[in-house]
This record gives structure tokens, sequence and C-alpha cells, in this order.
């Protein structure tokens, strides 16, 4: 009876792991189409693969490199092909994971490996941030525009768009740039 009550132990533990795996597909997958329009998720390209490790930290600098990264791709992935598929992604986890965690057993290893990338997805580092810096704030402040620039931006410092580059011909009489266009009938009618 005792050895009963082990197994479904065990075959709960197997499901404990494919609930890991479920979440390290996500994560797999996510990183799979990052990038790429037409990609389907089931396979991943070498440049994924190097953002995945950069972003999940398996990149640490120590241990892993970039490069260690780069062989093994090249290592799991087959000759001709480009991509690795996810079983071949699980592969090259367990290559990484002996380096990665030295001096835990490959099991376990494999398992802090999976914990770095559950749940992950392509994050945006690289993307550049806008700085505000006192040199561009200065160039871009259109309140301080002199010339035919001033012309292009109101008040607020909104673009005019068309109205701003072009000359859009003005048929009111007035000359251009005459402040008081339109006040001629209040001013005829104020002094009688």
């Amino acid at each position: 009876k005792p050895a009963k009550r082990l197994s479904s132990e065990l075959n709960s533990h197997e499901g404990a792991t494919a609930g890991d795996i479920s979440a390290l597909e996500e994560a797999f997958r996510k990183f799979a189409v990052h990038g790429d329009t037409r990609a389907t998720g089931k396979e991943m390209h070498g440049k994924n693969w190097s953002k995945l490790c950069k972003d999940c930290h398996i990149i640490d600098g120590k241990n892993v490199t970039t490069t260690d990264v780069d062989i093994v791709f090249s290592k799991i992935k087959g000759k001709s092909v480009r991509t690795i598929t996810f079983e071949q992604f699980k592969e090259a986890l367990q290559e990484l994971s002996k380096k990665r965690f030295k001096g835990k057993s490959d099991e376990e290893a494999l398992q802090e490996m999976y914990k770095l990338i559950e749940g992950k997805g392509p994050g945006l580092t690289g993307v550049t941030k806008t700085v505000a810096s006192p040199t561009v704030s200065r160039l871009t402040d259109t309140s301080k525009f002199t010339g035919s620039h001033k012309e292009r931006f109101d008040a607020s410092g909104k673009g005019k768009g068309r109205a701003g580059r072009e000359d859009l011909v003005d048929n009111s009489g007035y000359v251009s740039g005459y402040k008081h266009a339109g006040t001629y009938d209040h001013k005829v009618q104020g002094n009688k």
C-alpha cells in the first residue's frame, strides 16, 4: 500500500515540473517572437536566444559570457538551420546551467536556470531613453526661436504644421503680419 502512495506523489511531482515547463515555454515563446513578425514562437533565432540570456541574467559576465551562449547555440542547433526548437532550447539551458551554477547538481542547476527564465519576457533594454539635458532643451524650446522659425509654432510651442512652413495666400486685404486685422468695423462704430 505505501508503494502506491509513493507513486502518486511522484506523479504529482511530475505535474509540478510540467507546470514549471509551461512557464518556461511561455518565456521561450515570448522571446522567440520578439522583433520578428513572422515568428510562430516554436523556434528561436540566435539573436533572440542571446537576448533571452542577457535579459534573464544567464550571462553573468563571470561564469557565462556572450561567447559561451553563442557557442552553445551553434552546438545545439542543426547544421543547416538557424533556429532552435523548445526541446533544443532546454538542452542548451542544461549545457549552460552547468557553467552558470557550478557546484550544484545538474538537476539543481537546471531548476535554478528555469527560475531565472520563468515568467520573463523580452525587456526593452537598450531602448534609447530621452535625456533631459540643458543643451537639448535649449534647442527645442520654441519660445526662443527667432526669424522665420518662430512663425512655425504657436504660443504653446505646438507646431502649426503646413501653415507654419508655407506661405498660405492671405486674401483679407491686410498687409502680412498686421496685428489688428478685422478690427476696422469696431473702430468705426466706436467713434460714432
